[in-house]
């Protein structure tokens, strides 16, 4: 079915919203975790069509608010979380996916920015979490600007990085802090990279 989602969308997102992805090449081939600052629900729906592979992605609970939305990002593979709270069956879901050497994409801002700026918001624990528990690569990915209509846009993939000092331990809050840190560093680094290849350009 995913596939056939592919296939079925990637012509019409595809000319209303074209986005180049650079650095596909630097996805491993086994789990990991994207980490990638959000900028609009179609994040997910332009990664999944623009890469092969499916993958799947921590989603708040109220983008499934109706059928044909629920039909369409679980398609896709999202995992629903309720942000109120502490969802245990979606951290359970997520480490599932890890386990079974998938990729899961969290956008660890924890809400979305129309990033006209390229800015990059707070990044919270989410990502550190599921890295450090599950033992894989994380892959920071940036988007240059909110999609719209027909506005040529760039998505960066940055290079893989390990969080592997903190495998093995009982994080204290203080650990997470370190390892968030870790993360918000490479996903600034690559931030920088496109602001400088944005002004390469220009």
């Amino acid at each position: 079915m995913f596939h056939f989602f592919q296939f079925a969308v990637a012509m019409p997102i595809g000319i209303c919203y074209p986005t180049k992805f650079i650095g596909k090449k630097n996805l491993p081939k086994g789990a990991c975790i994207i980490a990638s600052n959000h900028t609009s629900n179609l994040d997910a729906i332009l990664l999944a069509i623009h890469t092969w592979r499916k993958k799947y992605y921590l989603a708040k609970k109220e983008l499934f608010a109706n059928k044909i939305s629920a039909t369409v990002y679980k398609g896709i593979g999202c995992i629903k979380i309720d942000r109120e709270k502490s969802d245990i069956n979606a951290i359970k879901a997520c480490l599932k996916v890890l386990k079974d050497g998938k990729k899961l994409v969290i956008f660890p801002e924890g809400t979305r920015t129309n990033n006209e700026g390229m800015e990059l918001g707070e990044v919270k624990h989410g990502v550190a979490m599921f890295a450090t528990k599950a033992r894989v690569p994380v892959v920071p990915m940036f988007i240059q600007k909110k999609p719209k209509f027909f506005r040529r846009n760039r998505v960066y993939i940055g290079k893989p990085f390990e969080l592997d000092e903190f495998y093995g331990k009982k994080l204290s809050s203080e650990d997470m802090e370190k390892a968030s840190e870790v993360v918000a560093e490479k996903m600034n680094e690559l931030r920088e990279y496109a602001l400088n290849s944005l002004t390469k350009k220009k």
